[in-house]
Order: structure tokens, then sequence, then C-alpha cells
């Protein structure tokens, strides 16, 4: 090597180590930040999870994981999206909020019938007059119901099992009573 690229090779090393020696006190506050926000994260998940399993009944158990899964995956983002302000990428933190929100949008329309024969079946599941074993008539259909999903609504008519929809079947339904079968 030449005396000229072995100064720029020292040059180069002297910028790069003072570059971490700067950069050292955000990346310990980043690292205190997520350490404090995984316990955090993980008191909310499991408070958001007792929440909900009391309100729940424990065959319903997916309820309370879903909305623990859902609260985390949100607080885990913000916590990323806090530490890169935290150690000097804010416009990197600020782009990818951005993005994240069209991307959301698209993906909440695309998925508009499944979010709501999600909302659907919690109120289904919460309904105290649509359980297992009852009569019922929906917009298309008379037959007891033999289970109900998150997604899905199973109805027994004349020997065959029919899945509905739960938006189809929360929208329009009635309880039918022994006198009118």
């Amino acid at each position: 090597m030449t005396a000229d690229a072995t100064t720029v090779v020292r040059e180069t090393g002297v910028e790069f180590l003072d570059g971490i020696v700067d950069s050292l006190p955000e990346l310990v506050t980043g690292v205190i930040f997520l350490v404090l926000a995984y316990v955090v994260i993980r008191a909310v998940k499991r408070l958001v999870r007792g929440v909900l399993g009391r309100t729940y009944p424990s065959d319903q158990r997916l309820i309370p994981d879903f909305g623990a899964l859902v609260v985390g995956v949100l607080l885990w983002f913000g916590a990323a999206l806090a530490v890169l302000d935290i150690v000097g990428l804010g416009g990197i933190a600020t782009s990818l909020g951005t993005s994240a929100g069209f991307v959301a949008l698209g993906v909440s329309y695309a998925l508009s019938n499944m979010i709501a024969d999600t909302v659907a079946g919690v109120y289904l599941l919460r309904d105290p007059d649509f359980n297992a074993g009852d009569t019922v008539t929906t917009d298309s259909v008379t037959g007891t119901v033999t289970s109900i999903g998150l997604r899905k609504s199973r109805l027994e008519v004349e020997g065959d099992t029919v899945v509905l929809a739960n938006r189809d079947v929360e929208s329009k339904w009635t309880l039918r009573t022994k006198g009118s079968e």
C-alpha cells in the first residue's frame, strides 16, 4: 500500500470509531428504552388478556388471545418507531409510520369482509339470545345453531350443516320459540 492509501484507511477508521463513540449515548438510551418497552408491553398484553379472559368464557379463549396479539403488535410497532427516533433515525421512523398507515388502509379494505365477520362473531358470541342449540331464522335459512365461531356460524337444517358468514347472520336473525317451529 502506498502512503496515501494508508492515510485514507487510517482516517476512515478514525472517523468510523469517532462516529460510534459519538452515537453511544443514543444507542444506550435506545437499549434502555427497549428493555422498558418489553416490560411495559408484556404487562399491558397480560392485562388485556386478563380483562378479556374474564369477559369471555373459557371456551372462547381465542378472543382474549387475539386481543392481546393485536395490542402487542401495535405497541411493538410504536416502540420500534420510538427507538428509531431515539437513535437519530427520526426520518426513517416517520417514513415507516406513514407507509404502515397506507399498508394498514389497504389491508383493512382487502379484509373488510373478514373484519366484519369477526366483529359480528364477537357480538353473536356475547349475545345471550344466540346460543348453540337455539333454533333461529336468518335472512336465508331456519335451523338449529350448532356452533358459533369468530368468522362463521353453523346451523343444522334438515340434517345438513349450513355454514354462514357471521356478518350475514348478525345483520338479521330471529330466535324461534318452541311454539313457532
